[in-house]
């Protein structure tokens, strides 16, 4: 599940590595990359990794069944201090649920970026973003002003979201963030699931670790039913 800039939900449950966030001025000129990898378990995918690049360093997590581990510039679980120098913070409240927050506030007041994991999900979020902050960025978000799911060429509006996953798939001159290479890679396409879920099949959580008694009681807190969803 995905959310654009201006919080409308779409679906994509391919399996690659794909482009969520991309602005090369982000912050003066230091540069954003936010990639992706999702991992398919038959019928859906779910967001297994996600790295963050600002400037010269690299964040990297990785949910798993028992605990979240990371990378800073390819150390594994090395000191979190700052990435691009923007404080990062790991808040653990729980074995399954962790949080990495990475805090732009000397740049961006009141706003920060937070990667979480929840067992083996992760996922993304900007909190409090701005124009100013990510008014230019290009990727899966769509375009910040409009939420526009815009194609690759900047101009193009795409509407078919098995269509779109495949447009954002991470390209080979675009940066490696994750620590280590994982099929498919372009020209390889994503992998689709067994069957298009686009049609009567419902969700089964239970092939991963998480409930659905877990994740419904996980996601109480959230107002929006797709969220919740």
């Amino acid at each position: 599940h995905f959310k654009t800039w201006k919080n409308e939900h779409f679906e994509y449950h391919g399996q690659c590595d794909m482009v969520l966030a991309k602005d090369e001025a982000f912050a003066g000129g230091i540069g954003l990359d936010v990639q992706i990898r999702t991992k398919i378990v038959r019928y859906w995918s779910y967001i297994k990794n996600a790295a963050i690049r600002i400037g010269n360093d690299i964040l990297e997590i990785e949910g798993g069944a028992n605990s979240a581990t990371w990378w800073i510039n390819n150390e594994h679980e090395g000191d979190l201090t700052t990435i691009g120098g923007f404080p990062v913070t790991r808040k653990v409240k729980s074995t399954w649920k962790q949080f990495f927050e990475i805090d732009l506030t000397s740049k961006f007041p009141g706003q920060k970026i937070v990667l979480s994991t929840y067992k083996e999900f992760v996922s993304v979020a900007f909190e409090n973003g701005t124009e100013e902050s990510f008014g230019n960025t290009k990727g899966l978000l769509g375009d910040f002003k409009t939420g526009a799911t815009i194609a690759r060429d900047g101009s193009t509006v795409m509407q078919d979201f098995w269509e779109y996953g495949n447009e954002w798939q991470v390209l080979p001159f675009e940066p490696a963030l994750f620590h280590e290479s994982s099929k498919p890679q372009f020209p390889d396409r994503c992998i689709l699931p067994e069957e298009n879920i686009r049609g009567k099949r419902r969700r089964k959580l239970g092939e991963a670790t998480v409930t659905e008694a877990q994740a419904e009681a996980a996601c109480a807190i959230l107002k929006d039913p797709l969220d919740r969803k």
